[in-house]
C-alpha cells in the first residue's frame, strides 16, 4: 500500500536538486531531512532569472500596479493613529469582523462567530502551514491534487504526513476543462486519509470547480471523515456567470469539517502585505491557532486594521472591485491565449485565477528543448519572458513537462510588450 512507504519515497524532491554543501563555506548541508528534498522554491529562481536578464516577469503571480488607495490611506491612518505593537493572536478585532461580516454575505451556512471561527494569519501561506502543523499527525494521509501549489506538500513534510496525489489532466477536447478520474479519487482515500486539499478555483490549471465535482469531493468527506482545508484565496477571482465560484463550506454538511483559507493579496492586489485567515468552527479552529501562537503569533498590526477597512468598503460595495478587476485580468487572458495559439502552443482554458496553462510540445520539438523546465529558460534568456515550469507541482513522475504555467495579473501595457516579445517564438 501507498501509506505503508516513506514519505520520502512519496514527497520526491519538487524543485530543483539541493545542494550537499554550502556555496560559501564548504561545509555540507545542515537542513533536516524532512525539508532537503524541496531545495530552492520555483517562484525565487524563476523571478531571479527575469531579473538577470531584464524578462518581463509572468512567472510569479504577483500584480505589478498598486492596491486600492481606500487600503493603502488606512494602512497610513492606522500607523499615525499608533497601531505599532502586537496584535491578538487570533486578529485585531476590527479585521476578524470584518472578515466575519464578508462571509456573513458569501451565505456561509452559520453566522461566522468573529472570535471562534476567524482566525488571522501572516497571509494564506502561513495559513496553509499552521494547518498542517495543527491538523495532521506523523503518517496521516493528505490527499492533493496535482498539480498543486506546492505549500501543501512542504506543509505535509513539515507535519510528517504522507501525500496521496489525484491528478487533473488536460482537457480531453478543445475548449474543455481540466479533470480528474473519480476512480483514482475514490480510491486516495483510505482509513488513515486525515485531510484533502481542495483549491478552487485552481492554481495553477485557472480551473473553476463545478457543483457537482465539488459534491463528490463532500460526500467522500463525509463518507471517510474527512477535513477538507478549502483554499479559496482567488475566491473573486472567477471570470464566466455560469461558473462561480463555489466556497465548499456552504454544501450540505460541510461547515463541520471544513476549513476555509483565504487571504486579503489576491482580491485586492496587494500580495506583500502578507494578510489572510482561516475560517472553521471552533473545533478546526483550534487546530489553526496551536500552530499559528508559535510560527507568528501575530502579523502586521497597521496592515491587519487597513484590511479591515478595505473589506468593510468591498462589503458595502459587493462586486465593485471585483467586476474591475475581472475585466483587466480576462483581457489580459485573451490577449496572451491568442498570442500562445498563433505561436504554436496548445492554450488550455482559464476560468479562474489569473494563470493559464498551455502545452509547449510542439514549439520545444522546433527548438529542440527537452521539457518544461529547459522551455523556461529558453523563454527567460532568448525571449524576455519569464513563466513557470510545472511539473515542479506534480508528485507523478514525468507529469507537467509538456506544461507551463504564465501569469497574467500585470498592467494591460506589461502584458502587450510580453506578448510582443512571445510573438517571436512563431
Amino acid at each position: 500500500m501507498m501509506h505503508a512507504r516513506r514519505l520520502a519515497d512519496i514527497v520526491r524532491p519538487m524543485r530543483t536538486a539541493p545542494t550537499t554543501t554550502s556555496q560559501s563555506t564548504g561545509r555540507p548541508s545542515l537542513v533536516a531531512d524532512r525539508l532537503r528534498g524541496f531545495g530552492p522554491s520555483i517562484f525565487s529562481e524563476m523571478t531571479g532569472l527575469a531579473m538577470r536578464h531584464n524578462a518581463i516577469n509572468l512567472a510569479q503571480g504577483f500584480p505589478d500596479f498598486d492596491g486600492p488607495e481606500i487600503a493603502k490611506d488606512a494602512a497610513i491612518g492606522a500607523i499615525r493613529a499608533g497601531q505599532a505593537q502586537y496584535a491578538r493572536m487570533i486578529g485585531v478585532p476590527p479585521l476578524n469582523q470584518a472578515i466575519a461580516r464578508s462571509y456573513a454575505r458569501r451565505g456561509f451556512p452559520v453566522a461566522v462567530d468573529p472570535e471562534a471561527h476567524v482566525t488571522v494569519t501572516v497571509g494564506c501561506s502561513e495559513a496553509i502551514a499552521a494547518v498542517c502543523l495543527g491538523l495532521l499527525n506523523p503518517g496521516d494521509e493528505l490527499i492533493v491534487f496535482e498539480p498543486f501549489f506546492d505549500f501543501y506538500t512542504a506543509g505535509a513534510a513539515m507535519a510528517g504526513a504522507v501525500c496521496r496525489p489525484v491528478t487533473l489532466h488536460p482537457p480531453r477536447q478543445p475548449g474543455g476543462a481540466f479533470w480528474f478520474d473519480e476512480a483514482q479519487l475514490r480510491a486516495a482515500f483510505t482509513p488513515r486519509t486525515k485531510a484533502i486539499f481542495v483549491s478552487t478555483p485552481h492554481n495553477p490549471t485557472g480551473k473553476v470547480f463545478t457543483r457537482e465535482e465539488l459534491t463528490l469531493i463532500a460526500e467522500l468527506c463525509e463518507r471517510h471523515d474527512v477535513v477538507a482545508i478549502s483554499d479559496e484565496v482567488y475566491e473573486d477571482l472567477w471570470f464566466d456567470p455560469a461558473l462561480p465560484h463555489i466556497h465548499f463550506a456552504t454544501l450540505p454538511s460541510m461547515w463541520d469539517r471544513t476549513i476555509t483559507l483565504s487571504s486579503l493579496g489576491k482580491t485586492f492586489s496587494l500580495t506583500g502585505w502578507k494578510v489572510g485567515w482561516s475560517v472553521a468552527p471552533p473545533h478546526l479552529s483550534a487546530c489553526v491557532r496551536a500552530a499559528h501562537q508559535f510560527m507568528t503569533f501575530s502579523g502586521a498590526t497597521p496592515l491587519q486594521h487597513a484590511a479591515a477597512a478595505m473589506i468593510d468598503h468591498d462589503t458595502a460595495h459587493p462586486g465593485q472591485h471585483r467586476r474591475a478587476l475581472c475585466n483587466l485580468f480576462i483581457s489580459n487572458r485573451n490577449l496572451l491565449s491568442r498570442t500562445l495559439r498563433e505561436a504554436g502552443l496548445d492554450v488550455y482554458r482559464s476560468d479562474g485565477t489569473y494563470f493559464l496553462m498551455a502545452d509547449h510540445t510542439t514549439v520545444s520539438k522546433r527548438l529542440n528543448l527537452a521539457d518544461d523546465r529547459a522551455f523556461c529558460n529558453y523563454l527567460t534568456t532568448q525571449v524576455g519572458v519569464a513563466a513557470i515550469p510545472p511539473s515542479v507541482f506534480y508528485l507523478t513522475p514525468g507529469m507537467g513537462t509538456n506544461l507551463v504555467r504564465f501569469a497574467f495579473c500585470k498592467k494591460a501595457e506589461t502584458m502587450h510588450a510580453a506578448c510582443e516579445r512571445l510573438a517571436k517564438l512563431a
